[in-house]
């Protein structure tokens, strides 16, 4: 198997988390009205890290947390060799006239925040919705879709292919960049 460069380490991978939670908190304050909605399946692993290290810099979650599934709201949907994956909603709240904080590992062509604003609307209408990324792959966009908070910034060919590895389900935290998909 190929060798992806690593371009964050678990060291700055864990300040990263630590800097998007108090730039969220400068926004947010008590995040009173405010809810934090992670992507299934990978935007939940960033998601729960948010939501566990806001809660203990705040002392309390005072937001609403959710899990999103967007298989079905996909526009590729019916267009894969092999059947997508479904996960469970974990949703037991209206986003309502709420703030809401969309959290996905890495926006790279803007389809599956499409997506997740499909399926957030089956929950309510927010009084707003911001994206929370941990990569940012900004010159691959196929939608005018962009990241209001972002934890890297990586410049790369279409070709090649950016994995975020956590630590529940790989050796550690840390972002790799592979020339090709793997």
């Amino acid at each position: 198997m190929q060798r992806g460069r690593t371009i964050l380490s678990k060291e700055h991978f864990q300040l990263t988390i630590e800097r998007l939670c108090h730039q969220l908190i400068e926004q947010y304050d008590d995040f009173s009205n405010t809810c934090l909605v992670g992507i299934q399946p990978r935007g939940v692993f960033f998601s729960d890290r948010l939501k566990e290290r806001l809660t203990d810099i705040l002392g309390s979650s005072n937001f609403d947390y959710g899990k999103l599934d967007i298989t079905f709201y996909r526009d590729d949907f019916r267009h894969r060799e092999k059947p997508l994956k479904a996960y469970s909603n974990q949703m037991e709240f209206l986003v309502e006239n709420k703030k809401v904080l969309l959290v996905d590992d890495v926006l790279y062509t803007g389809r599956t925040i499409q997506a997740a604003l499909a399926g957030l609307q089956d929950y309510g209408r927010p009084e707003s919705v911001e994206l929370v990324a941990l990569v940012d792959r900004r010159f691959n966009r196929h939608l005018p879709i962009h990241a209001d908070y972002v934890g890297i910034t990586i410049d790369a060919l279409d070709e090649a292919y950016v994995k975020v590895e956590w630590k529940e389900t790989d050796t550690s935290d840390r972002i790799l960049l592979y020339p090709h998909k793997v």
